[in-house]
């Protein structure tokens, strides 16, 4: 997808191949794989993320065919150079809607969010696990429909649940087991997507 890659970055994943043996996985689930840990410098990723190839593959068509992309926070979105996203948290009215309605304001974007992509739509959540339990609550209610859910949110409270509960639904997805996660690794996630060259 990219005209060029730099010198260092080259350097890089020759470096992360010689400590992480990812040939084993499927095309797409191995490009995320590699780019989250690229990304954090840690390997040890490598056996916390859950991936699932169709979805990746359904995920990546999606993008490559003009899907939106919607981000909880900015942190996300500015880590996804190659395109425009819509970032919920950002969306007109959601202070007022997280004060009605009792929610985080992360949530509050994601409902707002919903309103404006009810179908089609490729979600990245990379902050608040509460973000994430509104668009499974959204998805659960028949408001929402995705073709992938890039769900890494970070935290001590609720992330581990949140991406528990992801996983469970059954939507597709890309989530992790422990409480670690964040826009970085979201971003680059969604950017391994981009960046693959792998057919859609």
């Amino acid at each position: 997808m990219r005209s060029s890659v730099h010198p260092i970055e080259v350097e890089s994943y020759a470096i992360l191949r010689s400590r992480l043996d990812t040939t084993d996985l499927p095309p797409l689930t191995r490009a995320v794989v590699e780019r989250v840990v690229h990304t954090s410098a840690d390997p040890s990723w490598a056996g916390d993320l859950v991936c699932d190839e169709q979805a990746l593959l359904a995920g990546r068509a999606a993008l490559l065919a003009g899907a939106p992309l919607v981000t909880d926070v900015r942190m996300v979105a500015v880590g996804v150079t190659s395109r425009p996203a819509t970032v919920a948290l950002d969306l007109p009215g959601v202070r007022e809607l997280a004060a009605a309605d009792g929610l985080t304001r992360s949530a509050a974007g994601i409902r707002a969010a919903v309103r404006e992509h009810p179908a089609g739509a490729v979600w990245a959540i990379g902050n608040a696990p509460t973000a994430l339990v509104e668009l499974l609550r959204c998805a659960a209610s028949g408001l929402v429909t995705t073709p992938l859910v890039v769900g890494l949110p970070v935290g001590f409270v609720g992330s581990v649940a949140a991406k528990a509960a992801l996983r469970a639904a059954g939507l597709p997805a890309v989530s992790n087991r422990s409480e670690r996660g964040g826009a970085a690794a979201t971003a680059a996630a969604v950017n391994a997507l981009l960046y693959s060259e792998e057919t859609a």
